[in-house]
């Protein structure tokens, strides 16, 4: 499930090269619409017009202080940030054991995908999207270890459902596995009304219905799985004293 280095800077230059592009278009936009020459806006930053071709292209990758000086010689200004999106696509130690112990026990109805990518109208990607090929269903999985910022990660599991119900042009189901320890269980307790307003099914008849085939898929679900070691069993019940999805 982890990344590797290779994959993340192929995915880093793809978007890189989408933004340069971008960049690029807003820059001879903006001088256009100024109408200002091109040698001439070369002269008022102090790059060769060359170079300022090739930003206008989205070949070059002007420094920063380039950048600002452009949209100071154009009255624009520049903004540089981080949006959030739907969740990291680094994934720590404990969700490939998790993983690899869901996928072994699902029956042969369900057909899984690692790694679903959405793109609207979210983006990001979806740890595990299972498919029923008698019903028909689609179940978007996300698999947590841990439960940091609850609201966020609920969020970012309900973009990506949606993304990729557009995708598909057809309802997605959600399922959410989480690894049992002392803090996802306190967190499950404390949570518990909002954790059930998003998954309202019960553990034991989701289960049921991806290890069986005996049973319909029952909806949005919580799930659990317990590690031991590595060692990983897929829980029939919630954890003891976690009244959620009993």
């Amino acid at each position: 499930m982890d990344l590797t280095p290779t994959s993340i800077h192929r995915e880093a230059a793809r978007q890189a090269r989408r933004i340069w592009t971008h960049v690029g278009e807003d820059v001879r936009r903006l001088r256009l619409d100024a109408n200002v020459s091109g040698p001439e806006l070369s002269r008022a930053v102090g790059i060769d017009p060359a170079h300022l071709w090739r930003i206008e292209a989205g070949l070059a990758h002007p420094s920063l202080e380039v950048l600002v000086a452009i949209g100071v010689a154009l009255g624009a200004d520049l903004g540089v940030r981080y949006f959030a999106g739907v969740g990291p696509r680094i994934h720590d130690r404990f969700q490939a054991p998790m993983l690899e112990k869901v996928v072994s026990e699902l029956h042969a109805r369900w057909r899984p995908q690692l790694e679903a990518v959405v793109t609207r109208p979210a983006r990001g990607v979806i740890d595990l999207v299972l498919h029923d090929t008698v019903t028909e269903t689609v179940v978007a999985s996300e698999l947590q270890s841990d439960l940091r910022r609850i609201e966020q990660q609920l969020r970012w599991a309900n973009e990506k459902a949606d993304g990729l119900a557009t995708l598909l042009d057809r309802p997605v189901s959600r399922l959410l596995i989480l690894r049992s320890t002392v803090r996802t269980r306190e967190l499950a307790r404390h949570y518990e009304g909002l954790l059930r307003i998003a998954y309202p099914a019960r553990c034991e008849d989701a289960v049921k219905a991806l290890t069986t085939g005996a049973a319909p898929w029952p909806g949005p679900s919580l799930a659990w799985v317990h590690l031991h070691g590595s060692t990983a069993t897929l829980m029939r019940h919630p954890p003891r004293g976690v009244h959620l999805g009993r």
